[in-house]
């Protein structure tokens, strides 16, 4: 047992920093915070609604409703459905292919920018599935060459051409061959996560080889013999760990 001397010696555990309040010029006005809540919400209910039946397909009114919101209170934020579509694509696919350009910059063989983008991609289509649902709805319309990841395939299979790295040099149809596959396996996604589908169509998938584990994989092994690789670099490339280990 201490001795009084000793307890003395002991010393108290120090006390835990109060935080302090910001101060009042620091914190985020209320009428600027329920703006940006409000734009928040407008954006998310078009992007679910837009997933599902396209731009075209979707009123103002069906968005403002979704968001919960006053229907004057869309032009406070959004010109147009168009204006709000644009602000969707900047943020879910000019974001998401930064992102990709990123993981990819060190990298100075077209086939594995190819192969990182594609696999991310597929990756972030089954976590997200209404983000997956919407990039499917952009890659079949004419906007698709213009802006956001579909661009950035564009390009990448260009500079892959240009390099003598893929040995197609119709450049259109190589950007459609990659894009159309992406999306198609995106379409598969869903099969994944249902049990009741997967085992009523058991022995059909099982003789396709669908497999949730190695979809991105071979997608990519896939793509990279479309665009001129032999099937044993195009599979050496696709079962690289250069995304997962990113994840």
């Amino acid at each position: 047992m201490p001795t009084t001397s000793n307890r003395r010696a002991l010393k108290r555990p120090a006390p835990e920093p109060v935080a302090l309040p910001k101060p009042a010029e620091d914190r985020e006005p209320r009428g600027a915070r329920r703006k940006r809540e409000t734009r928040a919400r407008l954006l998310d209910a078009a992007l679910r609604l837009m997933a599902e039946k396209g731009m075209e397909g979707v009123a103002i009114n069906e968005i403002t409703e979704a968001a919960d919101v006053g229907f004057g209170s869309f032009y406070n934020h959004f010109e147009s459905k168009e204006a709000i579509y644009a602000a969707l694509v900047d943020s879910v696919f000019e974001e998401f292919a930064d992102t990709v350009d990123r993981l990819s910059s060190g990298l100075t063989d077209p086939a594995e920018v190819i192969a990182v983008a594609v696999r991310y991609t597929l990756m972030r289509a089954r976590r997200e599935p209404v983000w997956g649902q919407f990039l499917i709805r952009d890659g079949l319309s004419a906007r698709v060459l213009q802006r956001g990841l579909g661009h950035r395939l564009l390009r990448d299979i260009e500079r892959g051409i240009a390099a003598k790295r893929f040995t197609s040099d119709d450049l259109l149809m190589s950007f459609a061959s990659v894009g159309g596959t992406v999306l198609t396996a995106i379409a598969m996604m869903p099969f994944f996560d249902d049990p009741a589908a997967m085992k009523a169509e058991a022995a059909r998938f099982k003789k396709l080889g669908l497999n949730a584990n190695n979809i991105g994989e071979r997608t990519v092994a896939t793509l990279l013999q479309t665009l001129g690789l032999k099937r044993a670099e195009a599979e050496k490339i696709a079962y690289r760990p250069a995304v997962s280990s990113l994840e």
